[in-house]
């Protein structure tokens, strides 16, 4: 797969992420970490060098690390991205002029929240588990 047209979109795609994850470190509205943890999956399948180059950013490889072994995000950290989602969402939805727009964006505002409440694990409670199962 050295030089698989595959591979190069990988490689692309990663970039891609990377680019959105540096935009969303400087924007308040914008993530960084999920783009930063998706350009770590590309480059795992096109380039060893460039995973290991995310893996090792400073304030952000740390992060895609844990994601990696499941830790999720501390507790804190997951309020805050749920009170930045649901206030950035209120506000676009105040603002946007169509009917459609309100509605579309309350939505997807409301999916990002159920996805960020119930799908991604909250550091504590995982490792309150993992101490939990270990002394097992």
């Amino acid at each position: 797969m050295t030089n698989s047209p595959i591979r190069w979109l990988w490689f692309g795609a990663g970039w891609v992420c990377v680019a959105l994850g540096f935009i969303g470190a400087v924007l308040p509205v914008m993530p960084s970490t999920g783009f930063f943890v998706a350009a770590a999956a590309c480059f795992a399948r096109s380039s060893p060098r460039f995973e290991a180059w995310v893996l090792n950013l400073p304030g952000i490889g740390q992060l895609v690390k844990d994601y990696r072994l499941g830790l999720g995000m501390k507790r804190r950290t997951k309020m805050l991205v749920l009170c930045m989602i649901a206030v950035s969402c209120g506000v676009s939805a105040i603002i946007a002029p169509p009917l459609i727009a309100k509605i579309g964006t309350l939505v997807l505002g409301s999916i990002g929240i159920w996805y960020v409440w119930s799908r991604v694990p909250t550091r504590e409670l995982v490792e309150a588990k993992q101490q939990l199962n270990g002394s097992k």
